[in-house]
């Protein structure tokens, strides 16, 4: 090592064995953190309004041109004057200084620094909100009718006019509703109340279309399961009739429609319902059938009614002898008619004593014949009739009690006409008290003879019983 190299090592020594610090590498310039960059990293980040966001502020300040509402920013928002003017004046009256309300962001900031706010917008945007939910979940709306149009009614949600078509109001309302003006049809609903379901929510055409069809069938539905666990077989309801259709008709008893098939309809033979029910008519009925697999309701009204039938036949027992004319002959046997709408089937058994292959052999449509009651089914409201057991011995005792019986009322006819003063009479024979005798026992021979001539007995007795009447009345 020479002496320049040594000379050299010891410059580049550091004296007192202190290292020479390197100089610091070259950074790329970089901008400087903003205010808001630096308060997001300390957890402080500012709450910026934006456009079309809804608050909750508080009123800060309350004048009449203005409103100040703090939103939670450095400085106030504003309500001008013009969006004053769209608050209803009942609900102004309540905006008291540090009262809460919903504002709706309409200009972040303006030309003089201003967050300008909107409470009119805040709250149809929330109620836009509501029926968005509302047609989503298809729950259904209790509102109010306040008002209506040619198409139907007005029901408000929130701020939001909804409108319900006449095609979508319920069956019930459109019954009450008659007339050929709007005035005529809806002006009585106003201020009625009514339950609808969200069906089209339309924000850019500012269309809300409601149906109370809709949440009465949901309503209906739930009314029906709860219905159908109350219901018992033989109760009797109070219902409206809803609808008629060919097969019979539907009746809303407690929410819940049950059908009320058209033989259960009346008594009579009809063909359609609406000969006897229209729709909105009040009725009441009986629970027949309770079928809850299949959630139905079978209901009767003819069965709360009197039986015409029973009251026709009321006069009528077995064994009677009735005159019939006969109306139809079949293979299985003939109807007669017992009087104006009464009929009953003489089996082709009970037509002879001897074997026959049809009715014809021994009777023709249009034959008056005397005839013997041997059945009466209420159930099934029939007559069973004989030919063949009007002479039989069998009903011999019958018959003699029932002739006394007539004998005994023509005499007591005859008396009570005898106790009044009358005028004379030429050619009516009136029969004499001597004449009626108490009936002697006859032998079993001559007892088939005597049943045989009782209803010639009948008959004739009959004949002057309806022949006295005339003669005294043209004496």
């Amino acid at each position: 090592m020479n002496q320049n190299d040594a000379q050299v090592g010891r410059e580049a020594m550091p004296e007192n064995n202190q290292t020479i610090p390197t100089p610091p590498e070259e950074r790329p310039s970089e901008k400087p953190p903003t205010m808001e960059v630096l308060l997001e990293e300390e957890g402080l980040a500012l709450d910026l309004p934006k456009q079309g966001e809804i608050r909750t502020g508080v009123i800060a300040r309350k004048g009449e041109n203005e409103i100040l509402v703090s939103i939670g920013t450095k400085s106030e928002g504003v309500i001008t004057g013009r969006e004053i003017e769209q608050i209803p004046a009942d609900e102004l009256v309540t905006f008291d200084v540090g009262k809460e309300i919903f504002v709706y962001i309409i200009n972040p900031e303006d030309q003089n620094g201003n967050v300008v706010l909107s409470f009119v917008r805040a709250r149809e945007e929330r109620d836009w909100q509501t029926v968005e939910a509302l047609m989503m979940s298809g729950e259904s709306y209790e509102g109010k009718i306040v008002g209506y149009n040619k198409g139907g009614l007005i029901v408000p949600i929130g701020s939001l006019r909804g409108f319900v078509p006449a095609s979508q109001i319920s069956i019930l309302r459109r019954v009450d509703s008659s007339g050929e003006t709007p005035e005529q049809r809806w002006a009585k609903m106003v201020g009625d109340p009514i339950r609808v379901r969200v069906v089209e929510v339309d924000r850019e055409r500012h269309r809300l279309i409601l149906s109370e069809r809709s949440a009465l069938q949901e309503t209906r539905e739930t009314l029906k399961e709860r219905l159908l666990d109350e219901l018992k077989e033989n109760s009797v309801r109070s219902g409206r009739v809803t609808s008629l259709a060919d097969f019979g008709a539907f009746v809303n008893i407690e929410g819940a429609d049950g059908l009320v098939h058209l033989s259960e309809i009346s008594w009579e033979r009809i063909k359609h319902p609406n000969e006897v029910l229209k729709v909105g008519q009040e009725v009441q009925v009986k629970v027949i059938s309770v079928d809850r697999e299949r959630k139905r309701i079978g209901l009767s009204i003819r069965q709360l009614l009197p039986d015409p039938w029973m009251k026709k036949v009321e006069g009528l027992k077995e064994g009677q002898l009735v005159e019939g004319k006969i109306t139809h002959l079949t293979k299985f046997g003939a109807f007669a008619r017992l009087g104006e709408d009464l009929e009953g089937l003489i089996h082709i058994s009970e037509l002879s004593e001897q074997r026959i292959n049809h009715p014809k052999e021994v009777l023709k449509e249009g034959d008056v014949v005397t005839l013997r009651v041997i059945k009466i089914d209420p159930e099934r409201r029939r007559i069973g009739l004989s030919l063949r057991k009007v002479d039989s011995p069998a009903y011999a005792d019958q018959d003699l009690k029932a002739l006394t019986a007539e004998i005994e009322g023509v005499k007591i006819h005859g008396e009570a006409e005898e106790s009044e003063p009358a005028p004379e009479t030429e050619g009516v024979t009136v029969p004499d008290e001597t004449e009626v005798t108490e009936p002697v026992p006859a032998t079993e021979p001559e007892k088939e003879k005597e049943v045989s001539e009782v209803g010639v007995e009948a008959s004739s007795d009959e004949t002057a019983e309806k022949n006295e009447p005339a003669a005294d009345a043209q004496g």
